[in-house]
């Protein structure tokens, strides 16, 4: 009875009852002495850490909390085999293993998470401080999640439902001096007879960031509000949840050819002329701020609704969940009243598999699951054309234990049909044929750059996947583990990559689709090996990837002419070749005395395009290999000031000093300034952190963190803002990430 209670909640990231206080109060990353107690997402169900044969990343609440990030990519992207694409410090995508974009399903409240992902400067619509834990699949998962998960999967997990008869919530607060980035967060969530709930709101507000070359860099403020609820009954026969939520993100963009802004600070619509825009590409350093939005800038409001069902049948279990998804996306570039583009897109998922627990000493799951899709375009400007998408998948999944070693597996079969709709231009007026939407025509047309006289033509698109792995997992001994995986991934192309074909305007890029782009299909190989003893944990993880018709777009400098050339923009268009990457990621935690870790990663990746020559050979977007390093001393290690007298009393309590080492990034697509080289630099940290008590009573959690102690000005591979026309005073071009910044988190967590 007590293993059906601790599996209610369905939050996949979780230790044993026995080990819960301890996941609690240290950093889950470095329990590797307690493998067979973590639980994590397997092929059929839930399953013990050290029985995963794929590589797995775990991060807990309180690493999340102590960690100084601007968002909620940025707060896991430290993570060994993990990056992150930005746009500025308000926007982030995630990169597993040098993929990105559509090849990274991320998993919230259940459901997979859609909202226009494809677009570069288009982030995850997720509340920082509604995540309690992340797990990172490293690898392909389309085995459980279907296209898409070429890459891996971000499993964000809600908060723990209150134990049975409690009241719980927190507020936690929080300050940044370098974009004077302020939020705060008040959550509270009960149990009372098996009625379960919780709710959160939060929000944040940021000005634009600063660097000691640029000064302040224009379009990088932004807001977020956030809203969450949860309904539902755990009981002895299973459980079901209702989650409600609601995000929304006002984010600038960083256009390097604007002169002219539109203040909006206090949602007044006040029209300014922004003169420090004027010497911009001179070099000239902009030494004011605003926490206003001005135009250009976006409106992204993400809604959604989950029903999230477990049934007991006997021993097994039978999981069913439902979601609805709407994503509205504005843009406005020259009114703050009048949005140009607008981007509507709705989406269902659904998911129902039977998990078998044990049969003869197997477990199985089998099941069933996919999406509806509707996207709609309500501006006067189109990027990419209307569409609707039905996705169906079926899969079925077995493990066994023969000894010491532990052998999964699994097949799966999934279809995409896609249809995208027509839009002609006529005259200076575009018609979407048989697709207007309710509130398209309502402003005012600003006219667009075509090329040719229809902009989407009517097509019709279907894709098959089949895809499976085997791994085992054998425990040589009880400090060794040795695994070894080979799954197959598949993606279909999305509609910007398939029919896009207008302007980007935040990327500043005139996009082109290509209707003949085929499906991707990757097959990996993953061999893994963890040591841990008492004093040292080691891992290592070599993995090599061969992708079929790998999708990207790159730079065509013969096609800037005409008006694509007045407007400023480059002029990009989709490809595809075959790809290989080989890499590993490699971990090692020193602890010579209990307090004391000093823990070492390394990450590599090398991304080629086969039988390219030098120029085109290597892939865009691709991080450059790192090392980070941490020594951290913890002053105090008490999970509870129970057995101590003294009042107030600091528990948990660490100082610790970080290290980030990117090196040069030297393998870049080289052809028509598509990528340039990206020189190698160092980051220093120090951070600090404490509970403190008073008596018995947990009064609150106290982070430190100042960030890039010696402010040094960089640019980082996947940073955006490193490829726009802008010439700093150095002669460097592009934007260069945030200054030294000091960042302070404070939690004040209540029960009852």
């Amino acid at each position: 009875m007590t293993k059906r209670y601790f599996l209610l909640p369905l939050l996949t990231v979780s230790v044993s009852m026995a080990a819960q206080d301890v996941a609690d109060t240290t950093d889950v990353f470095f329990q590797h002495l307690e493998l067979n107690e973590i639980v994590v997402t397997g092929l059929t169900g839930q399953t013990r850490l050290s029985h995963s044969p794929a590589p797995v990343s775990l991060i807990s609440n309180r690493d999340l909390q102590s960690t100084a990030a601007t968002n909620l990519i940025d707060a896991i992207a430290k993570q060994p085999g993990v990056a992150q694409i930005t746009t500025g410090s308000g926007i982030s995508k995630p990169v597993i293993r040098g993929l990105g974009f559509n090849r990274i399903v991320t998993i919230s409240d259940g459901v997979r998470q859609e909202g226009q992902q494809w677009g570069d400067e288009h982030g995850i619509e997720i509340d920082p401080q509604a995540v309690s834990s992340v797990e990172i699949l490293k690898g392909p998962a389309s085995l459980m999640y279907g296209s898409d998960a070429m890459a891996g999967v971000l499993l964000f997990h809600p908060a723990r439902i209150a134990p049975m008869g409690t009241l719980q919530g927190s507020l936690t607060t929080g300050y940044q001096t370098n974009n004077g980035l302020f939020d705060y967060s008040l959550s509270a969530g009960g149990n009372h007879n098996g009625f379960v709930w919780n709710a959160r709101w939060s929000q944040k507000l940021a000005h634009e960031y600063r660097n000691h070359e640029d000064g302040y860099v224009p379009g990088t403020q932004f807001r977020e509000q956030a809203f969450n609820t949860m309904l539902g009954f755990n009981k002895q026969w299973g459980f079901t949840h209702l989650t409600l939520g609601y995000y929304h993100l006002q984010p600038g963009i960083t256009e390097t050819h604007h002169h002219e802004h539109e203040a909006d600070a206090d949602h007044g619509h006040e029209q300014e002329a922004d003169a420090d825009h004027e010497h911009e590409h001179e070099g000239g350093k902009r030494e004011d701020h605003s926490y206003g939005i001005y135009t250009p800038f976006q409106h992204v409001s993400h809604y959604k609704a989950v029903w999230d069902n477990s049934f007991w049948l006997g021993e097994n279990q039978l999981k069913a969940t439902i979601g609805y998804q709407q994503n509205r996306r504005k843009e406005y570039e020259e009114s703050a009243d009048e949005y140009s583009l607008y981007f509507r897109l709705h989406t269902l998922t659904y998911d129902v598999r039977y998990l078998v627990s044990d049969w003869n000493g197997w477990k199985f799951a089998t099941g069933i699951g996919g999406m509806w899709q509707r996207s709609q375009n309500l501006g006067e400007e189109v990027l990419i054309p209307a569409y609707r998408l039905w996705d169906v998948g079926a899969f079925v999944t077995a493990a066994h234990d023969v000894g010491p070693v532990h052998v999964e597996g699994g097949i799966r079969f999934d279809r995409r049909m896609l249809h995208s709709y027509a839009l002609a231009a006529e005259g200076d007026h575009e018609h979407e044929a048989g697709e207007h939407g309710d509130e398209a025509g309502e402003h005012e047309h600003h006219h667009d750059i075509v090329i040719g006289e229809e902009r989407f033509n009517d097509f019709s698109r279907n894709f098959n996947g089949l895809t499976g792995s085997i791994g085992a997992v054998w425990q040589a001994t009880p400090q060794l583990n040795v695994r070894l995986n080979l799954a197959s991934g598949f993606r279909a192309p999305n509609l910007s990559e398939l029919g896009s074909n207008g302007v980007h305007h935040g990327t500043e890029r005139y996009e082109q689709g290509n209707h003949n782009l085929k499906a991707e299909h990757s097959l990996q190989a993953d061999l893994g090996v963890d040591f841990s003893s008492e004093h040292l944990s080691a891992q290592l993880t070599l993995f090599a990837n061969r992708i079929n018709n790998y999708i990207y777009a790159i730079r065509n400098m013969g096609q800037e002419t005409g008006e694509i050339a007045e407007h400023g923009l480059h002029y990009y268009h989709y490809v595809q070749g075959d790809a290989r990457l080989l890499g590993f990621e490699a971990t090692v935690d020193l602890h010579p005395i209990h307090q004391l870790h000093f823990e070492n990663t390394f990450s590599y990746v090398n991304a080629q395009q086969l039988d390219q020559p030098e120029e085109t050979k290597y892939l865009p977007m691709t991080p450059a290999p790192r090392w980070t390093s941490e020594l951290k001393y913890e002053l105090t290690h008490h999970a509870s000031p129970a057995t101590h007298h003294r009042s107030p009393r600091f528990c948990n309590a660490y100082v610790a000093l970080q290290m980030e080492l990117n090196l040069a990034q030297n393998n870049y697509y080289r052809a028509d300034l598509t990528e340039t080289r990206t020189p190698a630099y160092a980051l220093w940290d120090l951070s600090a952190g404490t509970d403190l008590h008073i008596g018995k009573r947990h009064l609150c959690s106290i982070y430190l963190t100042l960030q890039n102690v010696f402010n040094r000005t960089y640019q980082n591979h996947l940073s955006r803002l490193k490829y726009l026309d802008y010439v700093s005073s150095s002669g460097r071009t592009g934007y260069a990430n945030m200054g030294r910044n000091l960042a302070l988190r404070v939690t004040f967590p209540f029960s009852l």
